[in-house]
């Protein structure tokens, strides 16, 4: 008989305080129902207390998911628990998630406080949510650095309060796997009542290690793991969903299952990437571009001969079909309308029109638009509605020849033109968008990243540029680099009044 793992997924949470990859609440609905497909057991939706904006998507999700237990962050704070269950009103299943530091450094330098009143705040917590939910559950932070025998005070106490799960994050990603794996088995040996509350893991990546530790903590007896799509989040990120669940899945011997439909990983991956325009590097484990590519002669050698010799995962087993990703020109509106439903994209008739314009014309451009490319018509933002739109871009350069590049801007309307040189043809075009946008910025990054491969795919710019003392980011994709790198920068220059 296999044991069941729960997994609690925080793509929405943890993974969207990375910066530049905030989403509104139409995205965050839409990631949160393929995390349903997908089969997480728990979807951490927001803070509430800390944004209008956590607050809506909290309740918002929770309209439009059905049996995942959809869980708000808290602190040890009246006040974010009564805002907490204002926001999950709507939810099926519904859990808070509160709590405190618990290590010395926490409670020293952040609390300014004593180990008891730590403890006795997160009773009075637990206590106090639990009057309005049944599943609460308490995270002890920074527990990778705190003392064992504190640890288990505090959970043995917030247990007898009445949470339902423990939550043992290694927040900055300092612990080392045995060390992980002893700390779990400590609190199962030593807690009074511990089978009475799941254990819980959130780790973070700070030293690559949070899938190792994680992985470890299941196999001390830790029943739920708290993950993210893609490994985002914090700094470093977090513990890749994907990456425990294809580990579980190889190794049957460990017995311990879970909900995941494996074969919505890849598709839920390609979506949180784009939505949150956040590349996924070409070598994560798992979902990168190259986890199932195989370059090496005697590799190639070994794989043509039979595929388990180099492959210990069949691709189709995390959704990536190699006869199905491809469209062309001739693809019709049902046939995108299908590749965006594979991909966990739903779209009404009028937003499929716009992107369907849109993909004809990159079709066009190239021999083969794959999902990717799709995701990204779909998740890029609409220029629509901003202020600051791209009429025209014309630009000069080669070797030998001074890059000079010419713009058109259409600005609420009115059209501006201007022409500059510059170090190359982006630098070129940059210089003639400031020329029209006088205002002081500055460019902090700067990054490309081809979606697929060949000379004709398309890229994708992140820029972060510095204005007033604030960073604003943007991104832009087009088949011509350069243009992408102006319409990023523009991107950046329509955020300015909104953040």
């Amino acid at each position: 008989m296999t044991d069941r793992l729960f997994i609690f997924d925080t793509t929405l949470r943890d993974g969207e305080q990375v910066p530049g990859c905030q989403l509104n609440t139409i995205e965050k609905i839409q990631v949160a129902k393929a995390l349903e497909q997908l089969g997480v057991d728990v979807i951490e939706a927001g803070f509430p207390i800390s944004s209008p904006g956590d607050f809506n998507s909290v309740i918002e999700i929770s309209k439009a998911v059905t049996w995942p237990t959809i869980c708000a962050l808290t602190r040890a704070v009246e006040k974010d628990i009564d805002t907490a269950v204002e926001a999950l009103k709507y939810a099926k299943r519904k859990r808070i998630h509160t709590g405190i530091g618990t290590s010395d450094e926490h409670i020293k330098y952040k609390f300014n406080s004593t180990r008891q009143e730590v403890l006795d705040r997160g009773v009075a917590a637990v206590m106090y949510a639990k009057k309005y939910v049944e599943d609460v559950e308490f995270y002890c932070e920074d527990a990778g650095r705190t003392d064992n025998e504190y640890l288990a005070r505090v959970v043995e106490a917030v247990i007898k309060a009445g949470a339902t799960v423990v939550n043992i994050p290694d927040t900055t990603g300092y612990c080392l796997p045995q060390e992980f794996f002893e700390k779990i088995k400590y609190l199962k040996e030593h807690v009074d009542g511990i089978d009475k509350a799941i254990i819980s893991t959130h780790c973070h990546n700070d030293l690559g290690m949070a899938t190792a530790n994680t992985l470890s903590g299941v196999m001390a007896g830790a029943r739920q793991v708290e993950v993210t799509i893609n490994g985002i989040g914090e700094r470093a990120g977090n513990t890749s969903l994907e990456e425990i669940a294809m580990i579980l899945k190889c190794h049957k011997a460990l017995n311990i299952d879970t909900n995941i439909n494996t074969t919505r990983i890849y598709p839920t991956s390609r979506l949180v990437s784009s939505l949150m325009n956040m590349p996924v590097q070409p070598n994560k484990a798992v979902v990168g571009r190259n986890a199932f590519a195989h370059s090496s002669g005697i590799h190639q050698d070994g794989v043509l001969k039979d595929v388990h010799t180099y492959e210990i995962m069949d691709p189709k087993d995390i959704g990536i079909d190699d006869n199905s990703i491809v469209l062309t020109a001739r693809s019709g509106r049902a046939a995108l309308k299908h590749r965006l439903h594979m991909n966990g994209v739903e779209l009404d008739e009028n937003k499929l029109d716009k992107i369907y314009a849109k993909f004809v014309e990159l079709a066009d451009q190239k021999k083969e638009v794959t999902d990717a490319d799709v995701l990204m018509l779909a998740g890029a933002d609409t220029a629509e509605a901003h202020a600051v739109k791209l009429d025209f871009l014309q630009v000069t350069t080669g070797k030998g020849v001074k890059s000079v590049a010419s713009i058109g801007l259409d600005i609420s309307g009115q059209k501006f033109e201007a022409a500059a040189s510059g170090n190359g043809p982006v630098d070129a075009a940059i210089k003639a968008l400031k020329r029209i946008i006088m205002k002081q910025m500055t460019l902090k990054e700067f990054t490309i990243q081809a979606i697929s491969k060949g000379s004709d795919d398309v890229g994708k710019v992140h820029m972060q540029v510095e204005y007033d003392g604030s960073l604003y980011y943007g991104f832009g994709a087009n088949t011509d680099i350069v243009t992408a790198s102006v319409e990023a920068y523009i991107d950046c220059i329509n955020k300015f009044k909104k953040e």
